[in-house]
């Protein structure tokens, strides 16, 4: 188990979102016809307007698997799940709802939210394949000891960016209602399995 006390700093802590917080200023920014983050457009903006929508439901509708339920109530000490996202990033809107909706269910652990393109240190210290792709959740114990890690998308999701970045027959607007849909099939089965199994790894390494 790592320290990582040197990525959250104070001025990093200092920046952090409650979940409520998060959807406020999604909603703050959609009204103002712009996203978060340096970079803006039109496309950008349309997206965090999709994805609060798509939050906005999963939050109302998802349900927590007893399972996941079973190996979140195993934490026994406070942890804190640091999530890396932006507002108009696809895969956070698909998935921070399930991450804040296991959460629930013991109050030892709080969940928090940090804006990517204002963190880019701590970001390039979680790249995946060489790359800032969020969301990122890293889960630390109260001295930042790194507990967990998972992101940016679960597992078959994940593949099938993979498949389009070696065969990309089509646009990328395409293979994004591609990922929609792999989305809407899953239902949030495999993100909460993932979340079950790298709890259960640490309650086994205890």
């Amino acid at each position: 188990m790592r320290n990582v006390a040197h990525l959250f700093p104070e001025s990093v802590r200092k920046g952090a979102y409650t979940y409520s917080e998060y959807m406020h200023l999604m909603e703050t920014v959609v009204l103002e016809n712009r996203t978060t983050g340096p970079k803006q457009s039109e496309a950008l903006s349309h997206y965090t307007r999709l994805n609060l929508a798509r939050m906005h439901r999963l939050n109302k509708t998802t349900t927590i698997q007893d399972s996941l339920k079973e190996a979140v109530n195993q934490v026994d000490n406070p942890q804190t799940w640091y999530i890396l996202t932006e507002a108009w990033c696809g895969d956070a809107a698909q998935n921070l709802p399930t991450i804040v909706a296991a959460s629930l269910s013991n109050p030892l652990i709080m969940v928090t939210f940090l804006l990517r393109d204002e963190n880019p240190e701590l970001m390039d210290a979680y790249l995946t394949n060489g790359g800032r792709s969020i969301p990122k959740l890293i889960a630390v114990d109260e001295d930042f000891n790194e507990i967990f890690t998972w992101g940016p998308r679960p597992a078959g999701a994940q593949e099938l960016l993979r498949e389009y970045k070696a065969n990309p027959v089509k646009s990328y607007s395409e293979f994004s209602e591609d990922i929609q849909r792999w989305y809407i099939a899953d239902k949030t089965a495999s993100l909460q399995n993932e979340l079950q199994e790298l709890l259960e790894a640490v309650a086994v390494d205890k």
